[in-house]
C-alpha cells in the first residue's frame, strides 16, 4: 500500500518516475537511483540514509522533497557533543522563573503545595520542542520531512539514542508523558562519511550512496539553476569541474560549487572559458589554497583546453 504522504499537487506519486518529476519541478534533477531510493523510503516508511562527498546534493534533496510534498522541513544539524537538550526537548527556564516570580507576587504560590507548583512549572506550557520532538507531533496535511544532517559528526551515544527514536517514533518526557505518532515523518539522514555510521542505524535505514552527477546531468543542472547561461559555457564549466575532480584535490568541488562558478562567470559576461577567466574565478569553485596550487601545477591552460574539447564533443 502506498503511503499517504506521497502527494504532490494532489497527484499521488505511484512510481519512481513520478518522484523524479516532482523533484525536477523543484529544481532538483535526480538520477534513477535517487528517485527509486526516495520512492522506496516513502512506500516502506523507512528512514533514508544518504552518504557521499560533501556538495553532491544530499541536503538539497531533503529540501526539494519538502517543497514537493508540501511537508514542513524540520532540520537537525548534528555536531560533536549534541544531546537530547539540543535535539529532542529542553525546558524554558527563563519563562519558568518569570512564572514563579509572578506566582509569588500575586500570592498564588502560597496557596499551592510544593508538588503542585513543580507540576505547574514542568508542564507542556514550558516545554521547548526541538527537532526530533516536533517531527513526531500530530500534524494536519502532509507529514514533515525530518532532515538529520551530517549524522556522522554526532557522538556514538547520540547515534544510539537516535536509533531508539527512529525505531518507534516515540519520545518520553518524564514530567509530561509520552509523545508518539502513527503518521511518522519521512526521515532523511545525511553523512559525509567523516566516520562510519554504526551498523545498527544503517540496518534501520534504506541506504543510497550519492555520486557526483555525470557530465550530461551536471550540464542540465547548471542550465536549470543558472538561467540565461550560454549552453556552450554550461558544458565547459561542467567539463572543467569534472576535470578538477580527477586531480585528487583536498576538497573536490560539489554541484553547489559548479553552480556558483557558472553564476560568477555569467555575471562577468563570459561566453566561454579562457585561462585568465579561470584563474580569476577559481575561488568560486575551489576553497583551499592547496587545491589552487595543485591546479596550477596541473596547468590551467590544460584544464581549459580539455573543457573546451569536451564541450565541443557534446555539442
Amino acid at each position: 500500500m502506498v503511503h499517504d504522504l506521497i502527494y504532490w499537487d494532489n497527484v499521488k506519486l505511484v512510481t519512481p518516475a513520478d518522484v523524479n518529476s516532482a523533484l525536477s519541478a523543484q529544481g532538483y534533477l535526480p538520477d534513477e537511483g535517487i528517485s527509486t531510493a526516495v520512492f522506496l523510503a516513502m512506500t516502506l516508511r523507512r528512514p533514508l540514509l544518504l552518504e557521499g562527498e560533501a556538495g553532491v546534493g544530499k541536503t538539497e534533496l531533503a529540501k526539494s522533497l519538502a517543497a514537493a510534498t508540501g511537508g514542513e522541513l524540520i532540520r537537525l544539524q548534528c555536531y560533536e557533543g549534541i544531546d537530547a537538550a539540543q535535539a529532542v526537548y529542553d525546558w524554558d527556564y527563563a519563562r519558568q522563573l518569570l512564572h514563579l516570580r509572578a506566582a509569588e507576587a500575586t500570592g498564588e504560590s502560597q496557596q499551592m503545595t510544593a508538588d503542585a507548583l513543580e507540576t505547574a512549572l514542568y508542564s507542556e506550557r514550558f516545554l521547548i520542542k526541538r527537532a526530533l520532538l516536533r517531527a513526531i507531533e500530530p500534524t494536519e496535511g502532509p507529514q514533515p520531512i525530518l532532515l538529520i544532517d551530517e549524522v556522522d559528526r554526532a557522538d556514538d551515544e547520540f547515534e544510539a539514542y537516535l536509533l531508539e527514536i527512529l525505531s518507534d517514533f516515540q519520545v518520553t518526557v518524564p514530567e509530561v508523558g509520552v509523545f508518539s505518532t502513527d503518521r511518522p515523518p519521512l526521515v532523511v539522514l545525511t553523512s559525509n562519511r567523516t566516520r562510519d555510521v554504526h551498523d545498527a542505524l544503517k540496518r534501520r535505514c534504506l541506504y543510497h550512496w550519492v555520486e557526483h552527477p555525470g557530465f550530461d546531468r551536471e550540464v542540465s543542472i547548471v542550465k536549470l539553476r543558472v538561467p540565461g547561461i550560454e549552453v556552450g559555457l554550461a558544458k565547459q564549466v561542467a567539463a572543467a569541474v569534472e576535470g578538477l575532480r580527477e586531480l585528487n584535490l583536498y576538497k573536490p568541488p560539489g554541484v553547489a560549487e559548479t553552480i556558483d562558478w557558472a553564476t560568477a562567470l555569467g555575471r562577468l559576461g563570459a561566453k566561454e572559458l579562457d585561462n585568465t577567466m579561470v584563474t580569476n574565478t577559481l575561488g568560486a569553485v575551489l576553497k583551499y589554497r592547496e587545491d589552487h596550487q595543485r591546479v596550477e601545477q596541473h596547468g590551467i591552460g590544460e584544464l581549459v583546453k580539455q573543457a573546451i574539447e569536451k564541450g565541443l564533443l557534446h555539442a
